[in-house]
């Protein structure tokens, strides 16, 4: 050891106890929290619920705007073939991908705090949504994708519904500051839920890969049989479209892996392949008759003009309410943890429940201008920070950019090949499918994490969607559970010459202290663990304070008997059954320090369990005393009136040095060698 680190620390003050302590640094307990109404003003109000009538005024146009504009460009260019390839994940016409990256984009920049979020369309949320479409629209129009329908619901019409449902799901947990169960969506279990999303999405684009006309699966176990309808159907492929499938793919891996690398080191614009391969296969699908020649499917009329606005059909909501609720958690909790990831970067700062309000809005927006609920993406948010986008102010520039697309270059699209777009997607869902390799580094930080991922996979890929989630949830609430019931204790031993105690299964410099034990206990003490305090307590004290007290009055009875004969032998027996019950019980232990520094929450079980343990070792003249409390923890003993029991003689102290201290001073222990000390973390 560095002689640096062997310099020892004089600690010149007086001792203490809680109480002393207390007066002497004037401790007052803390108001209860409470709506500050004082600095509630309107404008404060204003600017935290619409937070670009903040920021957009102080905007730095020379530092930031050419950042924003070509984060914008950026943006439009890759919304388009994204938005009309996840359109077909939500059973939803092409167009409506576009839509959906102008109106609910529009409101996210009035309320939203992310400055580098891309919302819009993403691939797990629109097959979410192309689930309750495919269960609640009508099948007549389905195989159109038509926007209406004359018998039933068309896929628009319950998409638009699913939009309303979920903003109003998010816009109730916004009102009762219910961001916060987002945070039950752990990392472990968003990476196992969207990777077994992911194998979803590429199944489902298995008929336009192959150019298969058969129908998409409902209910539950789709996956299975799409692959074996799939199976089944193989020798009916349309070599055509499969032909344009792969090379297709082929192009997107060999850019993607090869030459954009290269290009990001020299050129600030990414090259958009995505969408040349729109624009080729349109053309290609043109001049070369592909629907009439060849049965290609192709994306079919695509309207001029923005959609008219109207209101979706309200009668649908209790059928889709469930539904509705599961995508709206999954979209917050995707959205908020890439704005988070961006707002460390970038040291900004992103507000929940404005999040939840900004996100809720843009649905009911976007559900009266024909859009599907819309998230954060992740490749298109990437790009943002990586071309340089500054704030939100890059998103009117894409919006502007797709509004001329929508006026003017709808039409162009129609020969489309929906193969060209299957590609897109399944080229995409490599980021998806990258994190399965994130199971062997969990596998190796926590068996009860890779349990999650892996059950949570598993159920999304055999069972479905929903279900998936909801297991995943259950298991991550009983992780949660079961880690809080398993509490760490130990005995504490002292470092010789300092006022240091430390675990004594941990440190071997550290000795214990003859008379005292100090026990440490990580964790609450409430009603659930109360019994788990009181026997870890008896186990690493040694002393169970019933047995103890028996034990003793059976030495005194014996010592009191009157009629023992002064034989000799007798006398012996007598002497050998004494020191044989003494054996049984611990008479060398004179004190008992809680360390309470790890305790973060007692509630009136737990402080009645501390009386009742109390009182047990009062019995056999054993005092308890509490140390390196808490505030909240003290201030719930006090109310609790631990301290005032007659009964219950109990000393508390600010450190565990001052309750070894004291204890030594008052049971004569300056001359032992060690002392044991018992702590609760």
């Amino acid at each position: 050891m560095n002689n640096d680190l062997q310099q020892r620390v004089k600690i010149d003050r007086p001792l203490y106890d809680q109480e002393q302590l207390n007066k002497h640094c004037q401790y007052e307990k803390l108001p209860k929290k409470h709506l500050d109404c004082v600095n509630c003003t309107p404008s404060r109000i204003l600017f935290k619920t619409v937070p670009v009538l903040k920021w957009l005024p102080k905007y730095r146009w020379k530092e930031n705007i050419l950042g924003d504009l070509i984060a914008g460009f950026t943006i439009a260019i890759m919304q388009i073939p994204q938005g009309m390839a996840y359109s077909l994940l939500a059973n939803v016409p092409p167009i409506t991908g576009i839509y959906t990256g102008v109106f609910p984009v529009l409101v996210y920049f009035i309320f939203g705090t992310s400055k580098h979020n891309s919302m819009g369309t993403f691939a797990v949320i629109c097959l979410m949504t192309g689930k309750t479409v495919l269960e609640h629209s009508d099948p007549s129009s389905f195989n159109h994708l038509a926007s209406f329908s004359e018998v039933g619901y068309s896929p628009i019409q319950v998409a638009t519904a699913t939009s309303f449902a979920v903003a109003m799901v998010m816009l109730v947990m916004y009102l009762f500051r219910l961001g916060i169960i987002s945070t039950l969506l752990s990392d472990t279990l968003v990476s196992g839920f969207t990777t077994g999303a992911a194998c979803h999405v590429f199944t489902s684009q298995l008929k336009d890969i192959f150019g298969l006309g058969i129908p998409t699966q409902k209910g539950y176990f789709t996956i299975v049989k799409t692959w074996m309808v799939v199976f089944e159907e193989i020798k009916n492929v349309n070599c055509i479209a499969l032909g344009i499938s792969v090379i297709c793919i082929i192009i997107l891996i060999l850019f993607n892996e090869g030459i954009k690398p290269k290009v990001a080191q020299k050129c600030m614009f990414p090259i958009p392949v995505e969408l040349l391969l729109v624009i080729l296969g349109t053309v290609c699908s043109y001049f070369l008759n592909l629907v009439e020649d060849y049965n290609v499917k192709i994306v079919g009329t695509v309207p001029t003009g923005l959609p008219e606005p109207s209101l979706p059909p309200f009668e649908l909501m209790g059928r889709i309410m469930v539904d509705s609720i599961v995508i709206a958690i999954v979209s917050y909790a995707l959205s908020l943890s890439m704005a988070l990831i961006f707002a460390q970067k970038h040291n900004y700062e992103v507000d929940a429940n404005q999040e939840l309000l900004a996100q809720g809005v843009s649905n009911v927006v976007g559900s009266c201008f024909s859009c599907v609920p819309v998230t954060a993406s992740l490749t298109r948010s990437m790009m943002v920070h990586a071309v340089g986008g500054k704030t939100q102010l890059y998103s009117i520039v894409s919006c502007g950019i797709l509004i001329l697309v929508l006026m003017w270059m709808g039409p162009l699209l129609e020969t489309l090949p929906i193969s060209v777009l299957a590609s897109i997607i399944v080229v995409a869902l490599k980021g998806l499918f990258i994190q399965i390799k994130d199971f062997v580094p969990i596998w190796k930080a926590s068996k009860l994490d890779a349990m999650v991922w892996l059950i949570t996979f598993l159920v999304v890929v055999f069972v479905n969607l929903d279900i998936g989630l909801l297991v995943g949830l259950l298991l991550s609430l009983a992780q949660i559970l079961l880690a809080g019931f398993q509490p760490y204790t130990c005995l504490m031993y002292a470092v010789p010459n300092t006022d240091i105690y430390l675990d004594s299964t941990r440190y071997k410099m550290a000795i214990p202290l003859n008379g005292i034990k100090i026990f440490h206990y990580s964790g609450n003490l409430s009603f659930a663990l109360r019994n788990t305090f009181k026997l870890e307590l008896y186990r690493l004290v040694g002393i169970q304070p019933q047995k103890e007290l028996r034990m003793r009055r059976k030495i005194a009875k014996l010592k009191e008997q009157d009629d023992i004969s002064f034989g000799d032998l007798n006398i012996s027996k007598f002497n050998d059954k004494i020191e044989k019950l003494k054996s049984k019980t611990t008479m060398d232990v004179y004190c008992i320090v809680l360390d309470f520094s790890a305790v973060s929450y007692i509630d009136s079980a737990g402080v009645a369990t501390l009386k009742s343990i109390v009182q047990d070792f009062a019995q056999i003249s054993i005092p308890i005393y509490i140390a390196s409390s808490e505030g909240p923890v003290y201030e719930t003993m006090s109310r609790c009136k631990l301290f005032n029991e007659p009964k219950c003689s109990i000393r508390i102290f600010p450190t565990v040095h001052d309750a070894v201290q004291s204890a030594k001073s008052i049971f004569s222990l300056e001359n032992h060698n060690h002392i044991s000390v018992i702590s609760k973390v």
